[in-house]
């Protein structure tokens, strides 16, 4: 069940250059309020982090940008969370072509039980994006060049998905999200089940991703934060204590409790 604070069509002084506009936002599970009234802007030309200590909020707030918390059915969201200035919560909203819209990497790597090649065909096909082999196989081979993974697999593309690396796993999982032309991107701790070789091709990633789609990535990893964002969220007892560029939520915050997070006083 969703309910909309504002029925306009339009957020005041939203600026149009934002790809996602959430305007007090809350979400409860029954009688529990796991986000409390956040606002924030998300754009196409910067990565944007939310950080924050465990249970601050910050996956629940990710998933309500694709309604994954619809899946729950003790979760309420209200609140206005708008896409290109589009309700996402609208009853005449389809979810199913929300998310391909915006596609979702999960904290650990859940390629299908299917090969390389049709875990990345799988969406392009149920969307009726390619109308014929051909096409979807120059969809696949463009997927897996964007996710760097197309060097590693261009030989085995029978081959299992679930027989890759966890990294490589990873990669194919954000090949899959790409490959029905999301606009958005939003990664759930994408590289905590990583080793440092893997996490550091994704962060490559995310840089070389950069601009082609608004990315939202949520990290426990400050450094991460610091190095593939340009904007970050501070999350904190379900509340947004503090958003903006990344080198100054580091460097000068301007709430105690970013402060004392980032100084590792608590978390």
């Amino acid at each position: 069940m969703v309910e909309q604070k504002s029925g306009s069509n339009t957020i005041e002084n939203s600026d149009s250059t934002h790809k996602i506009t959430a305007r007090n936002v809350n979400v409860f599970y029954d009688a529990k309020q796991a986000i409390n009234d956040v606002s924030i802007d998300v754009d196409m030309e910067n990565v944007t982090a939310f950080i924050g200590p465990s249970g601050c909020g910050k996956s629940t707030f990710l998933r309500t940008i694709n309604r994954m918390n619809d899946t729950i059915p003790s979760a309420r969201v209200e609140g206005d969370i708008r896409l290109d200035g589009q309700n996402i919560y609208d009853p005449a909203m389809d979810v199913v072509q929300l998310r391909a819209r915006v596609g979702m990497v999960f904290q650990k790597p859940n390629p299908f039980p299917k090969s390389i090649y049709d875990n990345v065909a799988y969406g392009p096909k149920i969307h009726g994006l390619a109308a014929n082999k051909g096409e979807l196989d120059i969809i696949v081979e463009r997927s897996l060049q964007r996710a760097g993974l197309w060097g590693e697999v261009k030989d085995r593309l029978s081959d299992s998905g679930t027989a890759l690396s966890g990294g490589q796993q990873q990669r194919l999982c954000i090949a899959r999200a790409i490959a029905v032309d999301p606009e958005v991107i939003l990664m759930d701790e994408p590289c905590s089940a990583l080793d440092p070789i893997a996490t550091a091709k994704i962060e490559e990633l995310i840089h070389e991703l950069r601009g082609k789609y608004a990315i939202i990535i949520v990290t426990h990893n400050m450094q991460q934060a610091a190095r593939v964002s340009q904007r970050t969220a501070f999350f904190h007892l379900g509340t947004l204590v503090e958003f903006g560029e990344t080198s100054n939520i580091f460097t000068n915050p301007q709430e105690t409790r970013t402060q004392d997070y980032i100084t590792g006083r608590y978390g």
